[in-house]
């Protein structure tokens, strides 16, 4: 036992090894694994786990978190025993490394390597850099795009959008927006759904999550309980992930050209807003107050769905959130998403490019 422990940890450090050396070759990683290997595997795990009517991989979570906290019971004197760290520090920091290398394997092996991909900007051929200038054009252009839709939807620009349609519903109309771009660009193309409701989205929403991608299972796990109206964006963003786009900015910009794509109003509507939220938070992250001159352009309805998200989750706000969002930060920096959590923003620079070539 003590001699695969020590093969297992020392296997996880040839692992951040091997990482550190793939990374400078994507288009390998391109090949052979987002376009080979993970295209076979992730197919498989969501035609095996999307059959079941609830989240599989929610489950296993469950079972291992209470099977972690049975043992550190169990065995908590030895745990939380100064003493018994002192005296058997090499064999338990050999028991808990060879964990995470295991753990670490199968998440890059099953997901993690998406990585390391050639990014989206780069295969699109999308410049996403931008002047203030060209945001506040685009940010005028997603205005009216989304007083456009709100209007076909309400007819009153003071009402706010009431998305009718139910949880599952909207699941299956994802489809139609994903089969509509990939049309235009193959590589977006979405086969064999697993899309969930999450069994924690109490506990998501306290982290401050919209929803999960589970890279052991690839079901989207998706945080039922956030407001209705940005449901159908959200759903599409975590489907980009199954897709194998890790990338925060590029999962935002295919959730955001999936809701569009859509035929359905209520899908453009949260799109659009979805992009125009984003584009009035990269305008304050230039210069503070630079969004308010833009709001008096915006139907007072939208503006109400925007601040029911923003005390959604201002209502759930604790130091839990606090936490988990500065641990996920470091996470996404540790994989090659060097902005962290700013990197949902970053696709306002990929939005800006991509509509260069493809005017609105």
């Amino acid at each position: 036992m003590k001699k695969s422990k020590i093969i297992w940890s020392i296997f996880f450090v040839v692992q951040i090894i091997m990482l550190k050396i793939v990374s400078f070759f994507p288009e390998v990683i391109e090949k052979y694994y987002s376009n080979g290997f993970y295209l076979s595997v992730s197919k498989i795990s969501r035609t095996v786990f999307g059959c079941l009517p609830f989240s599989i991989g929610d489950v296993l979570y469950l079972i291992l978190i209470l099977f972690l906290l049975f043992k550190l019971y169990k065995k908590r004197k030895e745990v939380f025993s100064w003493k018994s760290w002192k005296t058997d520090w090499k064999s338990k920091s050999l028991t808990l490394l060879s964990y995470i290398s295991i753990f670490y394997f199968f998440f890059n092996c099953l997901w993690g390597l998406n990585y390391h991909r050639v990014p989206l900007y780069a295969k699109m051929g999308i410049n996403k850099e931008y002047t203030l200038e060209e945001l506040q054009a685009f940010t005028k252009r997603m205005i009216d795009k989304t007083n456009e839709i709100h209007s076909r939807i309400v007819k009153n620009d003071s009402l706010q959008v009431s998305n009718p349609y139910d949880i599952e519903t909207m699941y299956a109309m994802t489809l139609s927006g994903y089969s509509n771009l990939g049309k235009k660009y193959p590589y977006f193309e979405y086969q064999s759904p697993s899309i969930k409701k999450s069994l924690v989205s109490l506990p998501l929403t306290y982290m401050g999550f919209g929803g999960y991608l589970n890279p052991f299972t690839n079901e989207a796990q998706v945080n039922y309980k956030i407001p209705k109206y940005n449901f159908p964006t959200t759903v599409c963003h975590e489907m980009a992930h199954q897709i194998g786009y890790a990338s925060e900015s590029e999962a935002n910009f295919i959730g955001y050209l999936a809701s569009i794509n859509n035929k359905n109003d209520y899908f453009q509507y949260s799109g659009y807003s979805y992009a125009l939220k984003y584009c009035l938070s990269n305008l304050e992250k230039i210069e503070e107050g630079k969004s308010k001159e833009f709001l008096p352009l915006i139907h007072p309805g939208i503006l109400k769905s925007f601040q029911e998200t923003k005390d959604f989750w201002k209502s759930y706000q604790t130091p839990i959130d606090t936490f988990f969002h500065y641990f996920y930060d470091h996470f996404l920096k540790i994989n090659q998403q060097k902005d962290g959590l700013e990197s949902y923003s970053k696709f306002v620079g990929l939005m800006i490019g991509y509509y260069k070539n493809h005017p609105l």
